[in-house]
């Protein structure tokens, strides 16, 4: 089963997150998205080569026509689910281009998908004038369904995504009923209102006996009040309470790091012919800072 965990250590009362469920979905989505779209570009370059090869100068119109409704199909089917996959995860606003082409990229794909072929068609001098009309108009009545499904003209953003969470937050929070809370925001949701509610019961005390709120900054579980709250004794807060400490990988200097194996043995043996028959704590023979 896959994590629903939010994909980023961000703060999610601030910037809506796809989670782990919704991108492997999307990611899903798209790769069959994908694989339409190229049956319905490969079916173009078929009829494509067909036309080349003079197959439907007098006739193979039913051919023709089949295969402009199979590139039709497929290019649809891929924009309804790319659509799909972009309501689990949807492009942000602040990046205008990535949201223009990745809402609109059914509409994009379709175009390409049939413009060529429909040109050749209406440029073959040697097809039938009557078979031409016929199906240079289904070619372009097909492209234009086609086009029309894949615009999508209310695209899901992370921003809108990101009102609606903290909306639908806010109504779990106060019992209201959840008209803002979709499916795609519902579990981000509800993981708000659940640590603000865990975080309020925590935190009841005779001057706030209703807790305190709590909101995600960076990862870390913040409490928040209302300063004017005349209820509120002041918290002392001290180095008792939160110290930053800075990591430091230092290395003790030591002399023996300067000195190589035969200097090290030699010193030692001088070291205790110097020191042989002096005595430390009563224990004759010692070396002062060594052992007996």
């Amino acid at each position: 089963m896959a994590d629903e965990k939010p994909t980023a250590d961000v703060d999610v009362t601030k910037e809506w997150r796809a989670t782990q469920g919704q991108e492997s979905a999307a990611k899903r989505l798209r790769l069959f998205a994908a694989l339409a779209w190229l049956i319905a570009i490969g079916t173009e370059v078929a009829g494509i080569v067909l036309l080349r090869q003079h197959k439907f100068d007098h006739g193979n119109m039913p051919l023709l026509i089949g295969l402009l409704v199979v590139i039709a199909v497929f290019a649809i089917a891929g924009s309804l689910m790319w659509k799909a996959a972009n309501k689990h995860d949807p492009a942000s606003k602040a990046e205008p281009v990535k949201f223009f082409v990745q809402n609109q990229l059914g509409a994009i794909i379709t175009v390409i998908a049939f413009l060529p072929l429909i040109v050749l068609i209406f440029m073959d001098k040697d097809m039938d004038p009557k078979n031409k009309k016929i199906a240079g108009g289904i070619g372009v009545v097909l492209a234009g369904i086609a086009t029309v499904i894949g615009i999508d003209f209310s695209p899901p953003s992370v921003e809108q995504y990101t009102q609606d969470m903290n909306q639908c937050a806010a109504e779990i929070k106060s019992g209201q009923p959840t008209k803002d809370c979709s499916p795609e925001v519902a579990e981000q949701a509800q993981a708000i209102a659940r640590d603000s509610a865990t975080v309020a019961e925590a935190t009841k005390s005779p001057a706030n006996p209703n807790g305190l709120d709590v909101q995600m900054v960076g990862g870390i579980t913040a409490a928040s009040f209302d300063v004017t709250d005349t209820r509120a004794a002041p918290i002392p807060i001290g180095l008792k309470d939160g110290i930053v400490v800075r990591y430091a990988k230092d290395e003790t200097p030591a002399r023996g790091k300067d000195l190589g194996v035969l200097e090290q043995i030699f010193g030692n043996i001088s070291q205790r012919k110097m020191f042989k028959g002096q005595t430390q704590g009563g224990v004759p023979g010692s070396i002062p800072g060594g052992g007996p």
